[in-house]
């Protein structure tokens, strides 16, 4: 072959080759980009390139209350000789925690698990909204109000009643003569506290002529009247039996009833996996009143309670079941 040819040939080679080497960057360019339909070096989809988001945390106040093991804060009051008191060192004792007990016993958990804390009348709902305690047991009242959902009520459930009670009247030792009708305690200073049941019956009308020195809570009540800055403190009746117990210097007024009976009940808030809780210490208490234990149990806590007061204090099986674990229960007239 001449020379002339081979010449001609690697000129023809080369023409090709800068023709055809373009076309094929041009060609690779395009299955790496960002819209070509490559192999393997295409990216993700935008639904499956992001991260799955990270689901919401648990609502703290929405942990199960009645887990075996597992430690039971439980609002009391510390200042209720009889209903709830503590003694020392945070060592608690009266009627609301012997009722605790037994309820979380009767749900099949062990009693020790409770661990009470003090908590004052108007705390009692605040310290369950903001997760301070699980349960509280503190001579609480049902009412509409606490039961009616937030931001209109306080959004509490309640087990109960465990206990009923009329408002009374205790005055000193010494004055008991004086106060023997509600009249007798017109133009006389009162001591009430907030947040409860009493101060709201004599922030009725019909009680106008009482004139109220609102406190803290019960134990300021009680050594004011002991000093003699008030004539008398208003609140439950097995509230004040427990205090005058406790301290032969003052004495409840055994004719005076106020109001509408008040009935206890053990307080959680309001939420789904509460409502299971709810329900299980809702049984636990029927439990309990179809037994023995509640007389010898309130007898034991408050050994100076009347007869009469007893059989008022006494709650029905179809009272627990229309008051408990209820937004609206069936005594959803109250404050």
């Amino acid at each position: 072959m001449s020379v002339t040819h081979k010449a001609g040939r690697r000129s023809l080679g080369l023409r090709l080759g800068a023709l055809v080497l373009p076309a094929l960057l041009a060609a690779g360019c395009a299955t790496t980009g960002g819209t070509g339909t490559g192999t393997g070096t295409d990216p993700l989809p935008p639904s499956q390139s992001q991260p799955a988001p990270t689901p919401a945390p648990l609502d703290p106040s929405d942990r199960p209350i009645l887990v075996p093991g597992q430690t039971i804060r439980l609002g009391m009051k510390s200042d209720q000789p009889g209903t709830g008191f503590m003694l020392h060192a945070k060592q608690f004792n009266g009627y609301d925690l012997v009722i605790a007990n037994q309820l979380v016993t009767l749900a099949g958990l062990n009693s020790a698990s409770v661990k009470p804390q003090p908590v004052g009348s108007k705390d009692r709902a605040p310290d369950l909204q903001n997760n301070q305690v699980d349960l509280v047991a503190a001579t609480y009242s049902i009412t509409a109000k606490r039961t009616m959902a937030r931001p209109a009520g306080d959004g509490l459930d309640f087990v109960g009643p465990y206990a009923t009670t009329y408002q009374g009247v205790l005055v000193r030792a010494e004055d008991k003569d004086r106060y023997r009708t509600l009249a007798d305690l017109d133009y006389k200073q009162v001591c009430v506290w907030g947040e409860t049941t009493s101060k709201t019956e004599l922030d009725r009308p019909a009680y106008e002529k009482i004139r109220q020195l609102p406190l803290t809570d019960a134990g300021e009540c009680v050594r004011a009247l002991k000093d003699g800055v008030v004539d008398a403190v208003s609140t439950d009746r097995l509230i004040l039996y427990g205090f005058a117990h406790s301290d032969p210097s003052v004495v409840v007024v055994p004719k005076i009833k106020i109001g509408d009976p008040n009935q206890y009940g053990v307080a959680m808030l309001r939420t789904p996996q509460h409502k299971k809780d709810c329900e299980r210490l809702r049984e636990a208490l029927k439990q309990y009143l179809s037994g023995n234990d509640w007389d010898s149990d309130i007898r034991r806590s408050l050994p100076s309670l009347p007869e009469e007061d007893l059989v008022t204090a006494r709650p029905k099986v179809s009272e627990v079941e229309a008051l408990s674990c209820r937004e609206r229960p069936g005594n959803a007239a109250g404050n």
